[in-house]
């Protein structure tokens, strides 16, 4: 199937394709099976229907017209192989020439990765933070587990910092009920805070029975953001008793004899996790590194298609939300204050994640990494532990949504990730060099 490649430019090529009428004859039968099997013509059984009573009654042109349509996509396959070019995107396809009976000739437009030169990995050097102390983690993990097994007893007094409270909520305006933030039956340890500005002041000092009334903004629902006067009346005081740590503690919440056993154990985890985070900075950083340290400029309409999906992506986001921009930028932790701005971050994000998996995808080819079963069956537990499902989900969940290509492409620039890593220097704030070798970091959804 002959073939010639032109460059347009440093990242676009056209590529001119023949195929002689031998390779189109069986889809050219095949277009004549399906036709006769879909038409009804007197004097024919269906499905008999002679080619050229087809070509009489519907023309010859439909039925090469299915057919070529049918080989293009192997033929453009076939090109892309040939000429050792790397595409992206969807190509612009146009028939260029049609001799029944011949050939046929297309061209193909289409934008590729652009040839570049990696620096060498070990000029590579980033810096992370310091592992933080995990004592104080280890602590607040030993609470928490408290907290689910304390015990409440009503009593009667007034409401104090801890109190596990019962509370009926009706929010108005201008003397009318807001359904939508109005409750009974309400749970609220007093000092948690998070449920309704102010009322941790209002219901401080209440005993079972009394009310109180203040003026607040409401979170979350319809009415998120809007002002309301709340009336809260206590139901119940319930003083909460946080179970004594000790080893009888320990085998209540654990598969362990002693605190001592316990707490190392909770150690031991929440040094993995900051282990692993940092492996997670260290190797972002280090990619960061390297896209900085490579030159080459990302095809312009792969970038423009990429930057409008994901501004696509995050509108839609902000709409099932109930958001809008705006809204959103007052209550995040964005360092972009306008509309403009936040968009503007948005493309320079995409393009340099884009840039990014080109140069992984690039690092891939060059040292022919490839994907064994072992390797997609071991993300897929990652992902299930991450996401709190099973493999099988995982693996159907792959299959239904066609992320095969995909998640091995992952698995592919995360090998080729693991090489570049290897070989840069990772130190801490501290000075300390950083082994991002062996250590697992997070799964990030590619999704």
């Amino acid at each position: 199937m002959p073939s010639t490649v032109e460059q347009l430019s440093p990242s676009r090529v056209k590529l001119t394709v023949e195929i002689p009428f031998a390779d189109l004859k069986p889809h050219l039968d095949k277009a004549y099976r399906e036709i006769a099997q879909q038409v009804s013509i007197p004097g024919f059984r269906k499905g008999k229907i002679p080619n050229l009573v087809i070509d009489q009654r519907f023309g010859r042109g439909m039925v090469l017209q299915e057919a070529i349509n049918a080989a293009l996509p192997a033929a453009f396959e076939a090109a892309v192989t040939e000429a050792n070019i790397n595409p992206l995107g969807e190509p612009e396809v146009e028939v260029t020439k049609l001799e029944d009976g011949d050939l046929v000739e297309f061209t193909a437009e289409i934008d590729v990765r652009p040839e570049f030169t990696v620096p060498d990995f070990s000029t590579l050097k980033a810096t992370v933070d310091a592992k933080r102390p995990v004592a104080e983690d280890v602590d607040e993990r030993i609470q928490l587990l408290q907290q689910r097994f304390a015990t409440s007893t009503g009593v009667d007094r007034p409401a104090a910092d801890g109190d596990q409270l019962t509370l009926n909520l009706l929010g108005t305006r201008d003397g009318e009920p807001l359904p939508d933030a109005t409750a009974e039956g309400v749970t609220y340890v007093l000092g948690s805070g998070g449920m309704i500005e102010g009322l941790d002041e209002a219901v401080t000092g209440l005993s079972a029975g009394e009310e109180a009334e203040f003026a607040s903004t409401l979170v979350g629902g319809p009415l998120e953001g809007e002002p309301a006067d709340i009336k809260v009346t206590v139901t119940k005081v319930a003083e909460q008793k946080l179970p004594e740590v000790d080893d009888e503690f320990a085998q209540l919440i654990s598969e362990f004899d002693t605190v001592e056993e316990m707490r190392a154990d909770l150690t031991k985890r929440v040094e993995e996790l900051v282990a692993s985070e940092q492996v997670a900075s260290g190797r972002d950083k280090v990619l960061e590194a390297l896209v900085e340290a490579t030159d080459f400029e990302v095809p312009e309409r792969v970038a423009a298609a990429e930057v409008a999906a994901r501004k696509e992506q995050i509108t839609q986001q902000l709409q099932g939300a109930g958001l809008t921009l705006e809204d959103y930028l007052e209550r995040a932790e964005e360092e972009a204050d306008t509309p403009e701005a936040f968009w503007a971050d948005v493309e320079a994000s995409t393009l340099r994640s884009l840039k990014a998996q080109l140069i992984l995808d690039k690092v891939a080819d060059d040292a022919a990494v490839g994907v064994e079963q072992a390797d997609l069956s071991e993300l897929l537990v990652r992902k299930a532990a991450q996401n709190g499902t099973s493999p099988e989900q995982e693996a159907s969940h792959m299959m239904e949504h066609n992320h095969v290509g995909a998640w091995m492409q992952e698995i592919r620039r995360n090998k080729a990730l693991a090489q570049i890593v290897a070989k840069a220097t990772v130190t801490d704030a501290d000075g300390n060099v950083v082994d991002l070798v062996g250590v697992e970091a997070p799964v990030v959804d590619s999704e």
